[in-house]
């Protein structure tokens, strides 16, 4: 059973870094599509930005064109999202979710069967 593990969040000021990890484990993430999600308090989860298994990236929210980027090794089983320039809109638990049965990038919550347990970011300013 595929299993995933988000790690990287905290707190950080307008304009700084983050960069987020997910590691999965129990199955490799090779032919998984992957996408972060992220919420917050009393807000939809949105699709923040994807990467298909041929490493094709597709950026859902139009707020981090420019400034999150998407990427994964395959050989540590682990996806990431570096997160620059942050504002305090960024704010909101981050997950990561993927499923094997999609073969392109897809930013609707119920196409994904995979799901971390969040990891909680806050921008202060």
């Amino acid at each position: 059973q595929l299993q995933l593990v988000e790690s990287g969040g905290g707190l950080v000021q307008s304009g700084g870094s983050l960069r987020l990890s997910c590691t999965a484990s129990g199955e490799s993430l090779d032919r998984y599509v992957i996408t972060w999600f992220r919420q917050a308090p009393g807000k939809e989860r949105e699709g923040v930005s994807c990467i298909d298994d041929g490493g094709g990236v597709t950026n859902f929210a139009q707020s981090v064109e420019g400034r999150f980027t998407i990427s994964r090794d395959n050989a540590k089983n682990s996806v990431y999202l570096q997160m620059n320039s942050m504002k305090s809109e960024d704010t909101a638990v981050y997950y990561c979710a993927a499923d094997g049965g999609l073969d392109s990038c897809n930013r609707r919550t119920y196409n994904y069967r995979n799901w971390g347990q969040g990891t909680q970011v806050t921008v202060s300013s």
